[in-house]
């Protein structure tokens, strides 16, 4: 018997779930990319994208991942030789570090671990080390997608002020826009990226970097930036098909149409408050789990956990076997425990990671911690009684707020 068969649920960090008006909007014969309609709605998209983002300055659209615009927000301000700050509390500030380095820049790197976020105090004694100003920018993941850390990115650029430094704050929101509060403006970040199949829950292949006009200004004094990176023609195009340096990502940009129109008439307020309420909700079924068992929660703090995803220590064999229990059994499928070795565990399969982004809503949650729920006891894993109750609890209460 195939309990799996009906509609499958892919909670990983990544693509997460498209909705169905995504989905149809996609699903049309391809426009006239030179003029019309599509160059209308192109236009239109630009001020919501930076609704989203909380900022009233730039951005420009890249037909990339978020690997993408990593380089393209580097090559806009980061010249060879230029020097680098990364703060980095799992696997993608190394990535992004690396990207640099790949870059010709000078990576000054600051390793946080795995399992707690920056700490500010040290990042501003690196500032302060740095007199000459030899620092051209600060890298910093707002979420980590491997770790699930939630960093302050607020507290960062005090950090920045406090020390007195020009360097330019980059903040990569990829796991984090349109899940975790971010406020780019108000918080003083100058370049912000994100990507397009997390919480803006549109297929992989759309990137965008946001910048000021402080960036602005950097990226007027580099001697030379890359045709296809250029954000200049991009942010401020001439022509339409500037907007994409080519051919427009036609059918990405329908369905990036209608999840903005979603996430515009939930408001990015309720948004924060829904992911907000349904990862407590998560996070109380797993300290439950784990006060009979060996699961544990890789961000002890909740104030440091991303309202995104979450990372799990379950250990060999147990982490493993559940992920494969709950993909063939009840057709869930938890994300990998990415950059997550140990010894022991060079491939981290002890880990996994519970997405929770974008287009998702209690029955969603609650489907998916009772497939895990299934997996404990098909699969003999030890664990705590009352996780779905603690859940339940949760999300009763968020529903009165």
């Amino acid at each position: 018997m195939n309990l799996s068969n009906g509609r499958p649920y892919l909670a990983i960090p990544g693509p997460s779930v498209m909705p169905d008006d995504v989905l149809r909007a996609m699903h049309r014969a391809a426009p006239n990319i030179y003029e019309g309609a599509l160059v209308e709605m192109t236009q239109s998209i630009i001020p919501d994208l930076r609704r989203v983002a909380r900022t009233a300055h730039h951005v420009a659209i890249y037909i990339c991942n978020g690997h993408g615009t990593w380089e393209a927000a580097l090559s806009n301000v980061i010249a060879p030789g230029d020097r680098v700050l990364v703060p980095s509390t799992g696997r993608f500030g190394h990535g992004w570090a690396d990207m640099a380095t790949g870059l010709g820049a000078d990576v000054q790197l600051l390793d946080f671990g795995r399992s707690a976020p920056f700490d500010l105090t040290r990042i501003e004694q690196a500032l302060r080390a740095d007199p000459e100003h030899r620092i051209k920018a600060v890298l910093a993941s707002h979420v980590d997608t491997s770790s699930g850390v939630l960093n302050d990115i607020k507290g960062l650029r005090a950090a920045l002020d406090a020390a007195g430094h020009p360097a330019l704050l980059m903040a990569d929101c990829i796991a984090s826009m349109g899940c975790d509060r971010f406020e780019m403006d108000a918080w003083g970040v100058d370049i912000a990226i994100t990507a397009s199949q997390k919480g803006l829950m549109t297929p992989p292949g759309l990137g965008f970097v946001f910048f000021n006009d402080r960036a602005a200004a950097v990226r007027a004094t580099m001697a030379r930036v890359s045709r296809y990176w250029d954000w200049v023609p991009r942010a401020a195009p001439e022509q339409p098909y500037q907007y994409f340096g080519g051919t427009a990502p036609t059918h990405h940009l329908y369905g990036l149409r209608a999840a903005l129109d979603m996430i515009h008439a939930e408001g990015i307020e309720n948004i924060w408050a829904r992911h907000d309420v349904l990862a407590r909700a998560i996070w109380a079924a797993c300290e439950v789990w784990g006060q009979g068992g060996p699961l544990t929660l890789n961000v002890a703090d909740p104030a440091h956990r991303s309202r995104a995803v979450t990372a799990l220590r379950l250990g060999l064999p147990y982490g493993a076997q559940l992920r494969k229990w709950v993909e063939v059994n009840a057709g869930v499928t938890l994300g990998i425990g990415l950059g997550m070795s140990e010894p022991g565990d060079p491939d981290g399969k002890g880990f996994f990671r519970i997405a929770h982004m974008g287009h998702l809503n209690v029955h969603m949650v609650m489907g998916m911690l009772g497939a895990i729920q299934a997996a404990f006891v098909a699969q003999s894993i030890p664990h705590g009684a009352g996780a779905m109750d603690a859940a339940a609890a949760v999300i009763a209460a968020g529903s009165h707020a």
